[in-house]
């Protein structure tokens, strides 16, 4: 008779059991369809910013303004999709469990990082606008007919204090009262819950840069602890986690390396992707050309890779050697050559007015979309560690 009353509760413990691990199985096989889903998005949208048609190539060249706003866009894309992945319709308890419970915290301070970052290339940007407006004043001047002494001591003056604001040290050039500033409100104070530090210490434009600040440093800081998942991992939230920041920093070291950023000595050799991920191959691709570059303008000092940038300053050089030899009249060979590169340099200025502020706009919201992101997660979190775990 006692084994009898026993059996109900047995059955209904079997039919319990059963259930999880059939729910196990549904999630693991979601999981692993997200996976492969998310790993073929990135693929394709890193391999379209590497190979694109050859339509696009002549007009978006690689680091150019609309090639950034391009890589820019990839990134909202992944992290909207990475986002509806880790919390739409998810067991948050999941998060809570290893190896989740810290390969997700790192994701979280790798967002901090972001942050700054998003900060510095938003101040970068404002130089780079800053250089623009000297490069008009010398069109200009050089676009009057006929181009006398006086027109062409103010554009000389104009494209000297340019080409200065391009090779000036990362170093001093932030230095001198630049307003760059840092993320949040105070720096090192970790007290507090993670959902009041997401919600109250996020506030842009709310404290100067330290001089000792450092892109470089901060990428680098970004890249520890980032390793691929082992193959046993038991949730394949890991790889998820993995390449959303693997994108991150690929993001974050290509715009730094674009736009002028405070102090990037070594840049080229922080960031590593191994080469077996499949996923990966376009975005390694893209690496190597841009650590490439960097290695080369490291040497002089440039103010950084964007393609308009490097055009505006190899034209200053040329329109400044051309000041520098001036006499009245001008031989018309010569004359024509100059109205020339005016005219590519007047382009140049208008691509840069016209493309370089809505890049920013991007630059802040990938800075909002980041804190949202990174405040909901802490809160799934906060709310995953206060319900109690079920007794299997």
């Amino acid at each position: 008779m006692p084994a009898t009353e026993c059996q109900p509760s047995f059955l209904a413990r079997f039919s319990i059991r059963r259930s999880q691990v059939i729910s196990m199985d549904r999630n693991r096989e979601q999981q692993l369809e997200d996976l492969e889903l998310f790993q073929k998005h990135v693929a394709d949208r890193f391999a379209d910013l590497l190979s694109p048609p050859k339509e696009v190539i002549s007009s978006e060249p690689l680091m150019s303004i609309s090639w950034l706003r391009k890589l820019v866009d990839m990134f909202l894309c992944c992290e909207a999709e990475f986002k509806t992945i880790l919390i739409m319709g998810r067991d948050p308890s999941q998060i809570c469990k290893p190896p989740l419970d810290q390969l997700i915290p790192e994701l979280m301070e790798r967002a901090v990082k972001a942050l700054d970052i998003c900060n510095a290339v938003s101040s970068g940007i404002d130089s780079v606008l800053q250089c623009q407006r000297f490069a008009q004043i010398a069109v200009s001047a050089l676009k009057q007919n006929p181009v006398g002494d006086g027109q062409v001591k103010r554009a000389r003056k104009a494209l000297s204090s340019m080409l200065n604001a391009m090779t000036v040290d990362d170093k001093e050039n932030y230095s001198k009262g630049a307003e760059r500033t840092w993320s949040f409100g105070r720096r090192g104070n970790t007290a507090g819950t993670n959902k009041e530090r997401a919600a109250g210490n996020f506030r842009s434009l709310s404290m100067i840069v330290a001089k000792n600040w450092s892109a470089s440093k901060q990428i680098l800081a970004m890249c520890s602890n980032l390793v691929p998942p082992r193959s046993g991992e038991p949730t394949g939230l890991a790889s998820h986690v993995y390449i959303m920041s693997s994108v991150m920093v690929f993001v974050m070291w290509a715009l730094v390396a674009a736009v002028p950023c405070q102090e990037r000595s070594g840049l080229a050799t922080h960031l590593q992707i191994p080469k077996h991920l499949t996923w990966a191959h376009s975005m390694i691709g893209l690496q190597e050309r841009i650590a490439e570059e960097w290695k080369k303008k490291e040497k002089k000092c440039s103010a950084g890779l964007l393609e308009e940038i490097q055009k505006m300053e190899k034209l200053g050089q040329s329109l400044i050697e051309f000041a520098d030899g001036f006499q009245f009249p001008v031989d018309t060979e010569k004359m024509d050559e100059v109205t020339t590169q005016v005219a590519e340099l007047a382009e140049i200025c208008k691509r840069i007015e016209e493309g370089l502020v809505p890049l920013q706009m991007q630059i802040r919201e990938v800075f909002h979309r980041i804190v949202r992101s990174r405040t909901e997660v802490l809160e799934m979190m906060d709310h995953a560690a206060k319900v109690p775990q079920p007794v299997v």
